[in-house]
């Protein structure tokens, strides 16, 4: 077997433990992907899990092909949190009220909530969006690279193959964790699956409310770092 193949075997190896850790960060992806296999099916929360890739996909390219400069400043300007934090705010508080006025629709109409017609184009596109307004995520690529790039010796076919492995790990937990929770949609009720998304929605909100603080107070937010880290080294 060639160096080459044994570097390239290591590589994949090396990222199928941070797709794994990316697939279980808690965070508004999270629950939505959770809530859609729930409430949508196996398609339309993969849908929206491909969205999400997407974005992960953008994030990198621009940690990537940037200069350090530019993305230091990208990834430190407090405006920029607090803009994604009151689009996150925003979309949980829109996604709130339509939820109590669908529910309230189909109870008075007696619609079966079963047959509502799956938007995957949109799903696909809410997927990214979730993804793309949280900066914190370009946060976690610039770190990826930063880290990692130059024990791959910044070579772009190393660098690619170790995101890649990230990435397809990453999906295929993900589709693990689809299908469990697709095994509840049985087990759902209207008033509770509508309950489900009032929750969802207040937690969109609240990671909103985190990212808005973080834009106004960065220095606390390096303060709690380096607490963590005394604690570490302690």
């Amino acid at each position: 077997m060639s160096n080459d193949c044994i570097s390239m075997i290591e590589d994949v190896l090396s990222g199928i433990p941070l797709g794994i850790l990316l697939a279980f960060t808690i965070g508004p992806v999270f629950f939505v992907l959770l809530e859609t296999s729930a409430t949508k099916g196996f398609r339309a929360a993969l849908s929206f899990d491909v969205g999400v890739v997407l974005g992960d996909i953008f994030f990198i390219l621009i940690a990537y092909f940037s200069t350090n400069k530019i993305l230091h400043k990208i990834k430190d300007d407090p405006s920029l949190f607090i803009f994604g934090g009151v689009l996150l705010i925003t979309y949980g508080v829109i996604s709130f009220i339509k939820c109590k006025r669908d529910y309230k629709r189909i109870v008075q109409e007696d619609i079966d909530f079963s047959i509502i017609k799956k938007n995957y184009f949109r799903l696909f596109i809410k997927g990214f969006f979730l993804n793309f307004i949280n900066i914190g995520v370009l946060g976690f690529w610039l770190g990826i690279i930063f880290i990692f790039g130059p024990k791959l010796e910044m070579e772009d076919e190393r660098i690619f193959t170790f995101i890649g492995s990230i990435l397809c790990t990453y999906l295929i937990v993900d589709c693990f964790k689809i299908l469990l929770a697709k095994q509840l949609r049985n087990k759902l009720t209207p008033k509770l699956i509508f309950k489900i998304k009032r929750v969802i929605s207040l937690m969109l909100i609240f990671f909103g409310l985190v990212l808005v603080l973080q834009g106004f107070f960065p220095n606390e937010k390096e303060k709690l770092q380096n607490v963590i880290e005394d604690i570490r080294e302690q």
